[in-house]
């Protein structure tokens, strides 16, 4: 069962669309369940990010939690945003089944991925950082371990 605000988010998604020219897009999908999403950060030159949307396909879950993904990042500054984990999406959605906690890796690591395409298009490193997976299959792999 979702919660209320999963209903909400996948009914009335916020920030979904594409920035035209925008200093970090991010694409990140699971292979085994087939969802895709793709992040697009517009950050200022004080490394705020002034607007964010996203474009995903796949289950109610993934565009709940994209779109709180970017509620969670949208006037955060970069460093700010790279704290957004997919625990954080999930508990500001009042939680998901366990079966679609991987929506909320995916919206995790298109925040990441969309910042590392800002990082390289800078030529700037962002502490704590790292080069994020296209599948995050890679991540629950890792975590089974």
């Amino acid at each position: 069962m979702y919660s209320e605000k999963v209903m909400d988010h996948f009914n009335n998604p916020r920030n979904m669309g594409e920035i035209e020219n925008a200093k970090g897009i991010g694409t990140v999908g699971n292979a085994k369940c087939g969802d895709i999403m793709r992040m697009y950060l517009d950050i200022d030159d004080n490394g705020i990010i002034q607007d964010v949307k996203f474009k995903t396909f796949g289950c109610g879950a993934a565009i709940a939690t994209s779109s709180m993904a970017t509620e969670l990042v949208k006037g955060k500054t970069v460093q700010e945003a790279l704290l957004v984990t997919n625990k954080a999406v999930m508990d500001a959605l009042d939680g998901l089944p366990p079966v679609k906690v991987h929506c909320s890796l995916l919206a995790e690591e298109a925040i990441h991925a969309a910042l590392w395409d800002y990082a390289k298009k800078q030529g700037i490193e962002i502490e704590g950082l790292k080069e994020p997976v296209k599948d995050i299959e890679e991540i629950a792999a890792e975590e089974d371990e």
